[in-house]
């Protein structure tokens, strides 16, 4: 299933808010967890001497002492492994917690003579206890275990677990919203450019985005959409324009040669019906066909041009030598008109780079303008220069 770019965002968003809280709950869980226990162990490690005093006192074990918490337990361990004495911290005027560590058969401080590093172990009713012990010289040979229930770490980690649930619940309900109104604002303008490219889909080239700021990507896209949009409305523009003028001219040169063609059908019957009988009257009729012939090529010689600059054929662009051409529409301009004194100056070749052929077309359009639009008396000079 693809999803859409607000559904991509808002997935990327909470999946980062997410990975952010858990870090942070989990970071703030273990600290405050080894601050705990810590603290716990501070007070095992401080109250050895107190607990000790306490198993040789007579009397229940000092309520609320300064190093101690309800529910604390100080035994006497024999060497095989039976209580020989124990004491537990309660509040005055009860027996107190019944729960109890299970002390593992084999003590890790056996064989030496300091307290152990404190320990978890496992006790009675699923309570844990933190727990250290020490042999008791005063004991001859027993073993002092002291041990301090983990139940209000628990119980403070368990309310911990409970406030970052709730709490992380929030932030991420929140930070849904808030990322959901914010791609929605974010993604307006992109919405709009969407409807204008279905209205310019459909035929109206005139639309544009609103304007926007370059400072932003959307801004800059929409921009870049604007430019494009005016580029293409353009294009179409002169696509349209140079329709119609193509359209104009075919009509024009339809007109045009109807009238050159008729001439010519009318002096070809002269000439069919014996004007050959009256010199003068042969001599106008081939005299006005050459002309209507030479109307009619210049007509046609317009569309050819016009066709292909329609339709774009590239520049064959090579060495070219005027001083060839030049002598051809030299030559072509004495064959249509043998009576005109037409001279040529091309005492060198010149050699261009460009299209041979458009070149003379070119040539041959000036040479033809000459022999039409000036008298017939009126000499033609070509002349090749660099």
């Amino acid at each position: 299933m693809t999803l859409s770019l607000r559904g991509r965002l808002l997935i990327g968003v909470i999946s980062l808010v997410v990975i952010g809280l858990l870090v942070a709950n989990v970071a703030m869980y273990l600290s405050l967890q080894s601050f705990l226990m810590g603290r716990v162990d501070d007070q095992l490690t401080n109250g050895v001497d107190e607990a000790a005093n306490a198993l040789g006192a007579t009397g229940p074990f000092p309520q609320r002492t300064p190093y101690f918490p309800v529910g604390t337990v100080v035994e006497l361990i024999a060497p095989d492994g039976s209580v020989a004495d124990g004491k537990v911290v309660a509040p005055f005027g009860t027996e107190g917690p019944t729960a109890r560590p299970i002390v593992p058969k084999t003590l890790p401080n056996h064989g030496a003579d300091k307290p152990a590093p404190p320990y978890t172990v496992q006790g009675t009713e699923g309570v844990q206890f933190r727990m250290t012990d020490w042999p008791e010289g005063r004991f001859h040979g027993q073993f002092i275990v002291l041990a301090i229930p983990l139940t209000d770490v628990q119980s403070t980690l368990s309310q911990l677990l409970a406030q970052e649930a709730v709490i992380s619940a929030g932030v991420i309900g929140g930070t849904l919203v808030l990322a959901l109104l914010i791609v929605q604002l974010g993604l307006r303008p992109l919405r709009r450019m969407g409807a204008v490219a279905g209205e310019i889909a459909a035929g109206d080239y005139s639309r544009r985005v609103e304007p926007a700021t370059p400072r932003t990507e959307i801004g800059r896209l929409g921009l870049a959409l604007n430019a494009m949009l005016a580029q293409i409305e353009a294009a179409f523009a002169q696509r349209t324009a140079s329709e119609r003028r193509l359209r104009r001219f075919i009509a024009d040169a339809s007109h045009e040669l109807r009238t050159p063609l008729t001439s010519i059908r009318g002096y070809s019957e002269m000439l069919r019906r014996g004007a050959s009988e009256s010199p003068s009257d042969a001599e106008l009729a081939r005299r006005r066909i050459e002309e209507e012939s030479v109307r009619m090529s210049t007509l046609v010689d317009d569309m050819l041009l016009i066709a292909r600059l329609d339709q774009g054929r590239p520049i064959d662009s090579r060495p070219v030598d005027l001083q060839v051409i030049a002598r051809d529409a030299a030559a072509d301009a004495r064959a249509v008109a043998p009576q005109r004194e037409i001279t040529l100056d091309a005492p060198e070749r010149v050699l261009v780079a460009g299209d041979d052929t458009r070149l003379r077309q070119v040539v041959g359009n000036l040479v033809r303008n000459a022999l039409v639009h000036t008298p017939s008396t009126t000499p033609v000079e070509i002349e090749v220069t660099t």
